[in-house]
């Protein structure tokens, strides 16, 4: 660097989750592809590089640290004292931290005290407060003031101007925490008034703390992934993005271009994102002359497995042994028996008894209150999606609870999110879109060209927790058929569609055919962009979380449901004629004979560790 040049290095975080140990709660073993205690071996490390270049480092956290792991749960929680989130924060001397949408998950009064007792300040730029109860100790929009290491009182110190921004989605996502009492504004809109305001009140440098994934480069209003075009806003110099747990810069493939040095560090605590600023010295203030950026991980990928790249830091582990301890006692509790494995490797391709036990868990609980309505005669179904299945988080994220004696970490494993549970109204019309939305989870399969390999099952574009499975009814799945639906709702295609031989007790469903059915709370207040059951009526049921009745039903507090008796709901058509490549988790293999006989036809491990299942449809 030139003499009068210094460095100012930025650490990011982002969607930590929670998860700040190198442990597996669910399977209560370690895991080194998680934890924030590896993540603080990596910030010391780049701490003391730039301490070494006489530059200046800050720590910051993107959002979607206080819900996640289940050192973060309620039930594991001490009331009243400081989420282990904070307690983390605060020992790794953060300079500040924004919003994501699961900090909203717990509502607002959780959240108020979960900012009340963080050690740094905490920013969200586009909410707006509605009701004079709600108590958030936020900033719009801030600058930090810091001198740079050297300079003295020979020029002034460097001032770094801070904004976040998270989706206006997150209202409709919990909606029953904030609806009337806050709203969310345009990422995008947001983000140019920001900068503006920033630079207005003297900020030499802005960076965005942007709880968003990347989208498309055209503006349109609302948009949920907005990191491209607000990166090509003038104003800006660096941002960290989030929510889609991505890899920016990624770790393999050729890296896209921003305007501006871009990070987004994954999740879980699985990489450090850092952003090198070269200041230097220019009409009468600091300016960005160059700027670099890169990811690093807290673990690599071998044939044994995922290797640590660093240790946990010891400080961070003994401050949260005690939470550590709790949750793990906690989780420990039984609570029940199941003859079976319950697990997800196959909830794509075939059968997953977890989906099951949660549908019929929800029928149970909701059974009494539709049969003391007027709404008796009503068919009740049962709405469940997975929550563990591979995807971005990896080839160890699968349910795997093992037949026999259950405790709470086997249920935790099976619900993940802290989701409430809901019954909703709707006919049979609106039935069949939802389960045509489900469906575009897959890939349009074509016979497979010769010397060619076959097609991914699953759309990478989907989410597979958008994979919901409504039991108490019986369907067919055709691949080969055009999806009515994008991933936002959309109707995109008038065709017959993928869901064939749609039956209720063996009888055709019809289209005003009127049904309740259970279901959870993310999706009743628009998670997953099901428009079709947008503004549905629903039967009014005490309250009540999913994982609450799960525990009840296998505690036998619950009386068994009727839905444990009817067939599994879905499967692919026969007879497609066509081959396909579906991913699962390497623990799989036990269970592989559980597949019907024929399916698939040969079995490999990936180079990012999933086991690929090659399959005749």
């Amino acid at each position: 660097m030139k003499p009068n040049s210094r460095r100012l290095r930025l650490l990011a975080t982002s969607d930590v989750h929670s998860n700040l140990l190198s442990h597996d709660y669910y399977a209560d073993l370690p895991h080194p592809g998680i934890g924030l205690s590896r993540t603080s071996s990596l910030i010391s490390q780049a701490r003391a590089e730039v301490d070494a270049l006489g530059g200046l480092c800050l720590l910051l956290d993107n959002g979607d640290w206080l819900q996640g792991g289940p050192i973060a749960d309620a039930k594991t929680r001490v009331p009243g004292a400081m989420p282990p989130a904070v307690q983390a924060f605060a020992h790794l001397n953060y300079d500040a931290v924004g919003l994501g949408n699961h900090e909203f998950n717990f509502g607002l009064e959780v959240l108020g005290e979960a900012l009340k007792s963080l050690p740094c300040p905490a920013i969200c730029s586009n909410l707006r407060c509605l009701d004079d109860t709600v108590d958030l100790p936020l900033s719009r929009q801030l600058i930090l003031t810091r001198t740079l290491p050297g300079e003295g009182a020979a020029r002034p110190p460097v001032k770094i101007g801070l904004f976040s921004v998270l989706p206006p989605q997150t209202l409709i996502w919990d909606a029953d925490h904030l609806q009337g009492r806050v709203q969310f504004e345009d990422i995008v809109d947001t983000a140019r008034r920001s900068i503006a305001d920033l630079r207005a009140a003297g900020a030499d440098v802005v960076v965005a703390l942007a709880h968003t994934g990347l989208g498309p480069e055209q503006i349109t209003p609302g948009m949920e992934n907005a990191l491209r075009p607000l990166t090509e806003l003038p104003g800006l110099d660096a941002a960290i993005g989030g929510h889609t747990h991505l890899l920016l810069p990624p770790e393999t493939g050729p890296a896209e271009k921003f305007d501006v040095p871009v990070v987004m560090p994954g999740s879980n605590g699985s990489h450090l994102g850092v952003i090198d600023l070269t200041l230097e010295w220019g009409a009468d203030r600091w300016q960005v002359a160059d700027a670099g950026c890169e990811l690093r991980p807290i673990s690599t990928r071998s044939a044994d497995g995922l290797v640590p790249t660093v240790p946990e830091a010891p400080a961070l582990v003994r401050i949260l042994a005690p939470a550590h301890a709790r949750t793990r006692a906690v989780l420990a509790q039984s609570v029940g028996y199941v003859d079976k494995p319950h697990h997800s490797y196959f909830t794509f391709i075939g059968e997953d008894r977890a989906l099951a036990l949660t549908a019929a868990a929800q029928a149970a609980a909701v059974r009494p209150t539709l049969n003391a309505s007027d709404l008796a005669n009503y068919p009740l179904l049962s709405a469940v999606a997975p929550a563990k299945f591979g995807g971005r988080a990896g080839p160890r994220n699968y349910t795997d609870v093992p037949g026999g004696l259950l405790s709470r970490r086997h249920v935790a494993d099976i619900c993940v999110f802290p989701n409430e549970l809901r019954c909703v109204l709707l006919d049979g019309a609106r039935l069949r879109d939802w389960l045509e939305m489900s469906a575009g989870f897959f890939n349009r399969l074509a016979p497979t060209k010769t010397g060619s390999p076959p097609m991914r099952l699953e759309n990478k574009d989907r989410a597979g927790h958008n994979f919901d499975v409504i039991f108490g009814l019986e369907y067919e799945i055709d691949p080969t058929a055009a999806a009515l639906f994008d991933a936002e709702g959309r109707r995109i295609g008038d065709g017959e569609g993928r869901i064939r031989n749609l039956r209720w007790q063996g009888a055709p469903v019809k289209r005003d055919q009127m049904f309740a059915v259970a279901l959870n709370s993310y999706r009743t207040t628009g998670g997953g962009n099901f428009q079709m059951l947008d503004n549905l009526p629903r039967l009014p049921l005490p309250p009540q979380m999913v994982r609450d009745a799960v525990t009840a039903y296998i505690e036998s507090d619950l009386a068994p449901d009727p839905l444990t008796a009817q067939p599994y709901p879905w499967r692919f058509c026969k007879h497609l004629g066509v081959d396909a490549c579906a991913l699962t988790g390497p623990g799989a293999r036990p269970f592989l004979t559980e597949l019907p006989a024929g399916l698939a036809h040969r079995v490999e491990v990936t180079e990012d560790g999933f086991l690929a299942l090659y399959l005749s449809l």
